[in-house]
C-alpha cells in the first residue's frame, strides 16, 4: 500500500523537499530529528500522538510507527507508559559514581557544595573540548561532592556564553545538586549524551585540601564531554578523587 496521503499534509512538503532517492521512512526520520535537535520538543512535554504525527506527514501509521521505534532505539526518544513518547535526556547524574567505593550501595546523588561560580576565560582544555576559542567567555563553576558531610570529589565545570546566560542571573546557592535539570529548565539546554576519560595523577595542593588528603596522593580524573542531540558540545567538567576511592569493573561476555 503506497505511503500517499489522500488529501494534502500540512508536513507533506517537507518530505518531498529532501532527497527524492531517499526512501520515505528515512525522509521522514530526518525531519523528526531536526524537530528533536531543535529543541522543539523537550523530555518534560511529549511528542504528539502517533496518529496526530501521521496526519501531519501524511504517511501510513506503520512507517510513522517504524520510525519512532527506531529513534527509540537509538536513544534519541523514551515511551514512557501512559504518559507518551518524549525526548531522551541522558541520565548522567550518578555515572561518575559507578567509579568509586561509596557508590557501591548508593543510586542518589550526593550533596553539592559550590565553592565559587562565575565568568571567566575558558581554558584550554576546555575550549578544545567545547570547540570555543581559547580565553572566550564561559561560565565556571567550582564545587565539592559530599557524602554525609565528607568531601569525595572537587569538580570544574565550564560551560560557554552566551548558550548558558540565563543561569549567569542565578545566585550559586539557588543551584540544585543536579545540574542538568536546571540546564533545560533555564536554557533550554537537553543533555543527551556525554564521553568521559579518566586518568590517573597526583592531587594538587587545592584538590588536596578540599579532599582532605596529602598533595602527593594518587587521584583519579575524570573529563567529560557533555553534548545535546544534535552532537554539540555543550558542557566541559573535570571531577577529581582520591584514588584510594576509586575501583573499575567491567563485565566482559
Amino acid at each position: 500500500m503506497a505511503d500517499e496521503a489522500t488529501t494534502p499534509s500540512p508536513g507533506r512538503a517537507e518530505l518531498e523537499a529532501l532527497d527524492p532517492r531517499l526512501p520515505l521512512h528515512a525522509r521522514l526520520r530526518e525531519v523528526l530529528v531536526a524537530r528533536i535537535e531543535s529543541g522543539e520538543w523537550t523530555p518534560a512535554r511529549p511528542l504528539p500522538a502517533e496518529t496526530v504525527l501521521t496526519a501531519h506527514y501524511g504517511v501510513a501509521l506503520g512507517t510513522m510507527r517504524r520510525v519512532l521505534g527506531e529513534l527509540v532505539e537509538q536513544g534519541m526518544l523514551e515511551r514512557r507508559h501512559g504518559s507518551g513518547t518524549f525526548v531522551r535526556r541522558a541520565k548522567l547524574d550518578s555515572s561518575l559514581f559507578r567509579f568509586f567505593r561509596y557508590g557501591d550501595s548508593r543510586t542518589d546523588a550526593p550533596a553539592s557544595r559550590i565553592l565559587t561560580f562565575d565568568q571567566a576565560a575558558l581554558p584550554a582544555e576546555a575550549a578544545e573540548a567545547l570547540s570555543e576559542p581559547v580565553g572566550s567567555p564561559a561560565l565556571h563553576l567550582h564545587r565539592l561532592r559530599l557524602r554525609d558531610d565528607e568531601p569525595v570529589l572537587v569538580e570544574d565545570i565550564w560551560l560557554p556564553l552566551p548558550r548558558f546566560a540565563c543561569l549567569a542571573q542565578r545566585h550559586q546557592d539557588e543551584l540544585g545538586d543536579l545540574l542538568y535539570p536546571e540546564y533545560e529548565r533555564e536554557c533550554g539546554v537537553v543533555i543527551a549524551s556525554a564521553e568521559e576519560i579518566l586518568t590517573v595523577g597526583t592531587a594538587s595542593a587545592g584538590d588536596a585540601l578540599l579532599l582532605r588528603c596529602r598533595r602527593s596522593d594518587p587521584v583519579v580524573f575524570i573529563e567529560r564531554t557533555a553534548r545535546t542531540h544534535d552532537g554539540t558540545a555543550v558542557e566541559w567538567r573535570r571531577t577529581a578523587g582520591k584514588a584510594a576511592d576509586f575501583r573499575y569493573r567491567v563485565e566482559i561476555r
